[in-house]
């Protein structure tokens, strides 16, 4: 059986973005969106937790603040799983393969 380690409780990417970035750097979600080009309703959205970080995003914040499109995007998948986990019930799925454990 795979066991992969999760964070507990993940904050949303959102979250990160305006802690890590915006706060420290002075940045104004208007400044911010501006310079992402996006609106400032979409960034808006992102930072209370409403959106999430598409592709595009993803880029365009890996440019932005000299990171990569693939930890945007982790972050947001590492949130997603932890928030699926905790309310998708998957005790009826049937298992089609188990892998044999060699002793």
């Amino acid at each position: 059986m795979l066991i992969m380690s999760r964070m507990h409780n993940p904050p949303h990417p959102g979250e990160v973005l305006e802690e890590l970035y915006l706060e420290p750097l002075h940045l104004s979600v208007t400044e911010a969106a501006k310079g992402l080009c996006v609106s400032r309703k979409t960034l808006s959205a992102l930072l209370n937790g409403h959106g999430g970080i598409s592709s595009d995003m993803a880029l365009k914040l890996s440019k932005a603040f000299h990171t990569t499109p693939e930890s945007w995007l982790n972050h947001q998948q590492q949130y997603n799983l932890w928030h699926s986990e905790k309310d998708l019930d998957v005790s009826h799925v049937k298992i089609f393969y188990e892998p044999h454990v060699h002793k």
